[in-house]
C-alpha cells in the first residue's frame, strides 16, 4: 500500500528518509553525500512522484522506492 507523503508528519517523514539513506547498500555514485544532501535528494524524489512511500501490512513494514522499482513507468 502507498502512503502519500504528505500524510505523514513532517518529523516523522524526515525520521523516515534518514533512517532509509543510512541502511547499507543504499548507493548514491561515484561521490559520497553528506547525511542533508541525501534526505533532500529523497524528499524532492517523493514530492515529484519519482519514488513513494510503501507499507507492507503482510511484514509491518514501510519503505521508500523507486517508481522503477516498483515497475511503475
Amino acid at each position: 500500500m502507498n502512503i502519500p507523503w504528505q500524510d505523514i508528519d513532517p518529523e516523522t517523514l524526515t525520521n523516515l528518509i534518514e533512517h532509509f539513506v543510512l541502511r547499507e547498500g543504499t548507493d548514491y555514485g561515484e561521490r559520497e553525500l553528506s547525511l542533508a544532501a541525501k534526505v533532500a535528494r529523497v524528499r524532492q524524489q517523493l514530492e515529484s512522484g519519482e519514488a513513494v512511500i510503501v507499507y507492507s501490512e503482510l511484514h509491518e513494514t514501510i519503505d521508500i522506492k523507486s517508481k522503477r522499482q516498483l515497475g511503475h513507468r
